[in-house]
């Protein structure tokens, strides 16, 4: 029983995994502040997106990307780093695209 009620738990919680956002905590009287990932530094009022695909603040980082979650079944989705998006394409030919009813995220 216990399984089961973690099953639940976690498939609830699922959606959340795919988009998210997080806060960041400034001190008083700073100029710049530092990405967590990237090591870079950013003056403070910036925007600037990291190499994993957040859309960040000195305050806050955001998925700068939305997941298909809704696509026909013989379509499969594909992730392009260098466009930060999921592209939704046919198995058996790639070169052709797919619609999306439905994603998480951004």
């Amino acid at each position: 029983m216990r399984s089961l009620a973690l099953a639940l738990i976690l498939c609830a919680l699922l959606p959340l995994f795919h988009a998210y956002c997080f806060k960041k905590y400034l001190k008083p009287g700073i100029t710049h502040c530092r990405d967590d990932k990237d090591k870079t530094w950013h003056p403070i009022g910036s925007h600037w997106r990291n190499s994993d695909c957040m859309d960040c603040t000195c305050e806050s980082c955001c998925s700068g990307y939305a997941t298909p979650t809704h696509f026909p079944d013989d379509c499969m989705k594909e992730w392009d780093q260098k466009a930060c998006e999921f592209k939704v394409v046919k198995k058996s030919d790639p070169s052709i695209s797919c619609p999306i009813f439905g994603a998480v995220g951004k």
